[in-house]
């Protein structure tokens, strides 16, 4: 492997570490926000409630992109191509992370508004005044649940929301 690439894998490394760190710091956010908006739906002050919703939204999709980002930053050392003549051609790096951040939301199918943390969300939201009853359109979705809980519960990384087949040394809790 060339000193470049070398190079190259452990920036993206760095990169794509401290992008996890900012996921970390947004997810804990979000957690935040959901108890307050609980305390605002105690009080009964859903103006507040749906301002935080919105904004909790906000994040999720800022997550969302900044998980593939770090995803497309580890994938650039392997989509680099380097040249054997020098100077003659330069490396747009720019348009390289843009290709691959474009190939990992390709592949990304997960919507916004369906995101576990917002459904968590409007989930401890709903309890406050409605404990033990189903959300609305929850009914039928909750006996699927059922039948197949025990194959969703590893799907993703708590922490980082990425596919655990995708993790490159996951870790059981």
């Amino acid at each position: 492997m060339s000193s470049v690439v070398n190079k190259l894998t452990n920036a993206a490394e760095r990169e794509s570490s401290e992008a996890e760190t900012l996921i970390a710091e947004i997810r804990k956010a979000i957690g935040e926000m959901k108890s307050i908006a609980v305390d605002y739906e105690r009080e009964n002050k859903s103006d507040k409630v749906k301002q935080l919703e919105a904004a909790a939204l906000e994040l999720v999709a800022s997550c969302e992109d900044c998980t593939c980002y770090a995803d497309a930053i580890r994938k650039v050392p392997g989509a680099y191509q380097p040249s054997n003549q020098i100077c003659v051609k330069m490396t747009d790096f720019e348009k390289l992370i843009e290709a691959e951040v474009n190939k990992v939301k390709g592949n990304s199918s997960t919507s916004v508004e369906n995101h576990l943390l917002i459904r968590q969300f409007r989930e401890a939201v709903w309890n406050v005044h409605h404990a033990g009853q189903p959300m609305p359109g929850d009914e039928q979705e909750d006996v699927l649940m059922t039948s197949t809980q025990t194959s969703i519960l590893n799907v993703t990384c708590p922490l980082t929301g990425k596919p655990v087949i995708q993790l490159t040394e996951p870790v059981r809790w």
